[in-house]
């Protein structure tokens, strides 16, 4: 019998443990649906390490997430829709960048914010933007060299 009770206490406290390993992997990827918040768009050159679920950060905190991208035919471009958290007003001459976290870190989407004492409203889009910089591209520029040396 005691053998039977320490079985169940043992699952007990899995599945609890499990239970609040999925909640916080929720919260973390801003899968809970807590947070309210507006949707901005804009359009990139590149877009390479982001994707939907991707962080939105201002100032190194997180602030909303990337919730839609697609390619547009026209002008061969990586339209975005992300969502930024309510009551976080962002300038209308703000800035948007595909920001790296280092070497071995991923991509995220960074707002740096502009001046103007006006702001974007839902739906409004960054004309500013700057993708993603292909590491393996710099890399091979740089061992192969500017050939300038001389």
């Amino acid at each position: 019998m005691s053998h039977n009770t320490t079985e169940i206490a043992v699952g007990g406290a899995v599945l609890a443990g499990a239970l609040a390993f999925a909640l916080y992997a929720g919260q973390a990827t801003g899968l809970s649906g807590a947070g309210t918040g507006y949707e901005l768009n804009a359009s990139f050159r590149s877009l390479e390490g982001v994707s939907v679920g991707t962080d939105v950060r201002l100032a190194g905190v997180k602030i909303g997430t990337v919730t839609k991208v697609d390619l547009n035919p026209e002008t061969y471009r990586a339209d975005t829709t992300f969502s930024v958290r309510e009551g976080i007003p962002v300038p209308d001459d703000s800035a948007v960048v595909v920001s790296s976290e280092g070497l071995l870190g991923g991509n995220f989407v960074e707002i740096m914010p502009g001046g103007s004492p006006f702001y974007l409203e839902a739906g409004d889009s960054i004309e500013d933007t700057q993708g993603a910089v292909s590491l393996i591209s710099l890399l091979v520029k740089f061992v192969a060299g500017s050939g300038d040396d001389e």
